[in-house]
């Protein structure tokens, strides 16, 4: 299919393009289009007009501020997956991303694109729900930070508010010791997963777990913290029983419903085993 007529403009300054959204309450900003040229192909978006940032400066920048990771709304995934200050100081991103669609598509598509899009099933947002992160945001009113815990609101809801703009992702860097990975099981490489896990661990000296983060998607209606796997395994051993003993925790306080795609029990299990599966390679790469 053919998308629907629309109006475009590139600004050159986020001025600019806060001006367009004002003056439009069906105006759309386009970041990456890695979701919303599909949208508009099946047609299942019509805005008024595409307000394209990627002649906005300074959205693509990668930087250290402090113990802070600063990732620019329109720094590509493709490049964030190959920087190696990303990797440093936030290897989780790096893990997830390298199982966002495919290279082309990542060539293209934003990390600020797919943190607001809000997909329950894309990585990115359950790597900021499971990071802490916070997102910065520009509107009429100025400049405000939201943390991951307030931004995802619903399927495909945020807290955003149509006239503002993402500009930046703010993630705090790693310590000593301390692994990333993304686990998930979709019908094809490349697919939606049906559900998956991102999990990063912190080690003690000793070999015990100092801190555990788990995010899982795919499986709600937003990224989903499972602080219950969390705290099974604080000050415990890095070792694969207590690893299958904290994933049995993954499905606590889920309530999937069946699709086409998976039944809600399937979803459930895979939540378990996804979840396991991701700490175990956490625990690995901390130990490399």
């Amino acid at each position: 299919m053919k998308p629907p007529e629309f109006g475009y403009v590139a600004p050159e300054s986020l001025p600019e393009a806060l001006a367009v959204l004002a003056g439009d309450p069906f105006a759309k900003v386009l970041a990456g289009g890695q979701s919303l040229v599909p949208l508009l192909n099946l047609r299942l978006a019509f805005p008024s007009v595409l307000v394209d940032l990627r002649r906005v400066a300074g959205l693509d920048e990668i930087r250290r501020d402090g113990d802070q990771l600063v990732l620019g709304a329109m720094v590509r995934q493709r490049a964030a997956e190959r920087n190696p200050a990303v990797a440093s100081a936030a290897p989780l991103v790096s893990a997830a991303l390298g199982h966002v669609a495919h290279p082309q598509i990542r060539s293209q598509g934003t990390i600020g694109g797919s943190v607001a899009h809000a997909d329950p099933a894309a990585e990115l947002p359950a790597v900021l729900t499971a990071m802490d992160g916070r997102v910065r945001v520009r509107g009429p009113g100025g400049e405000r930070v939201v943390g991951a815990d307030r931004l995802y609101t619903g399927f495909l809801e945020t807290a955003l508010a149509e006239d503002e703009i993402v500009t930046a992702v703010e993630l705090r860097a790693v310590p000593p010791r301390t692994g990333a990975a993304c686990v998930e099981i979709a019908q094809r490489a490349g697919d939606y997963a049906l559900c998956g896990a991102v999990a990063q661990v912190t080690l003690e000296a000793g070999g015990r777990v100092a801190e555990a983060r788990v995010a899982l998607f795919g499986i709600a209606d937003r990224p989903r913290r499972a602080r219950a796997v969390e705290a099974a395994l604080a000050g415990e051993l890095a070792e694969p029983e207590t690893f299958a003993a904290a994933a049995a925790h993954a499905s606590h306080g889920l309530d999937p419903t069946d699709d086409p795609r998976a039944p809600a029990e399937y979803r459930l299990h895979l939540a378990r085993v996804v979840t396991r599966r991701a700490l175990q390679q956490a625990v690995e790469e901390a130990d490399t």
